[in-house]
């Protein structure tokens, strides 16, 4: 850098799961450092065009890098896919006057490794997932700093602080915000309120089991708030379900009333839908994606084992499973009371300032940490 002003780039694009962790990382360099520029890497897919300006983030978008699982055509189009995401990334950080690159995973966090890597810039890695995805473990070979959300990320030597979380999110006052948000809605004041989500477009086992769960729910005085997709409705349509103190939404825009306005939470086992549940307080019954390596169950479990939560298989997922979890948990108030407080003990408050003192460390090239680039033995 040409004076004291950090310039970070943070490299999360891709989805959801990739964006809010930069986002958040973002605004803790900013709140830290309000004169540090900080841009974000991201692609033409996905969130990245909506999510990131929206937060008042230079976006500069750049050829995506998906690294397939298995050999098929894509593969074969790899070197040619790095080779050009790198070198439009060079050029990115070149122009920024980047002193630090942080990634977080998924499209964009390759090519902004190897492109920080090919300048001598100081790499900081987070891995979010409870195991990490091939852009890290290669960023983490050349990286000052290695952090990761749970143990045993498969990251060696990574330093265990969480998720980084939005201020939205790690300040929330569910009880002060209740009356709102029960009232956002059109939720009885008073009831008892499960919520029901299942990302951006719903889940498809989750919204059948909670179709069938409906009139045993509301006859025992549960209210359904029920984010369905727009996409994911069961065969039936979820929409035609009809039961007072049922409320069916295609999605939520404003998660913190959603969080505000619930007792208990029935949705996947993402690595920000864990993080966001467990730091705000919300006993949940968590149904894993069936799908994939298994990283869903590995991201609940922490809070599971802590009494923060249930986790249900979704092959084992019905109705009736449903409205036997939920009836017996909202009607034992000391039980609900203490699997919140488990919840939020597994919660991730503070991870985006601690991450962000790491990333101006690193931008400042000062505190050189006892972590080497390569070698690293996870404890």
């Amino acid at each position: 850098m040409t004076d004291d002003t950090p310039s970070v780039v943070v490299a999360g694009g891709g989805s959801a799961g990739h964006v809010e962790p930069a986002l958040a990382t973002a605004d803790a360099v900013r709140r830290m450092r309000p004169d540090a520029r900080v841009t974000a890497l991201g692609t033409e897919r996905g969130l990245d065009t909506r999510l990131i300006p929206a937060r008042g983030y230079p976006l500069e978008l750049i050829p995506p890098v998906p690294l397939p699982r298995k050999p098929n055509l894509d593969l074969a189009k790899l070197p040619y896919r790095v080779v050009r995401s790198v070198h439009r990334t060079r050029k990115v950080l070149r122009e920024v006057g980047a002193d630090v690159v942080v990634g977080f995973g998924g499209y964009v966090a390759l090519p902004a490794y190897l492109a920080a890597a090919s300048l001598r810039l100081p790499i900081v890695v987070h891995e979010a997932n409870a195991r990490a995805g091939v852009a890290n473990k290669v960023g983490a070979r050349f990286a000052r700093d290695v952090l990761a959300a749970v143990p045993g990320s498969g990251l060696a030597g990574a330093e265990v602080i969480g998720i980084p979380l939005r201020r939205q999110i790690t300040e929330l006052d569910r009880a002060g915000l209740r009356a709102e948000a029960r009232e956002h809605f059109g939720l009885d004041p008073q009831a008892p309120v499960l919520l029901v989500f299942g990302g951006s477009q719903g889940a498809r086992s989750l919204n059948e089991a909670v179709s069938a769960a409906v009139p045993a729910l509301t006859a025992a005085g549960v209210w359904v708030l029920h984010a369905h997709g727009p996409k994911n409705a069961p065969a039936e349509g979820i929409t035609g379900v009809e039961a007072p103190g049922y409320v069916p939404v295609p999605y939520l825009e404003r998660m913190d009333l959603a969080y505000a306005a619930a007792d208990v939470a029935l949705c996947r086992a993402g690595a920000m839908t864990v993080a966001e549940v467990s730091t705000v307080g919300l006993p949940a019954v968590y149904v894993p994606l069936p799908h994939g390596n298994g990283e869903q169950e590995l991201n609940a479990r922490p809070v599971v084992d802590a009494g923060g939560g249930v986790l249900v298989r979704d092959a084992d997922l019905t109705g009736e499973r449903v409205a036997t979890l939920v009836t017996d948990l909202v009607g034992d108030p000391d039980q609900l009371a203490a699997t919140a407080a488990a919840a939020r003990r597994s919660g991730h408050a503070g991870a985006d300032e601690t991450l962000a003192r790491i990333v101006l460390e690193a931008a400042a090239g000062a505190g050189a940490r006892t972590a080497g680039a390569t070698g690293r033995t996870e404890g």
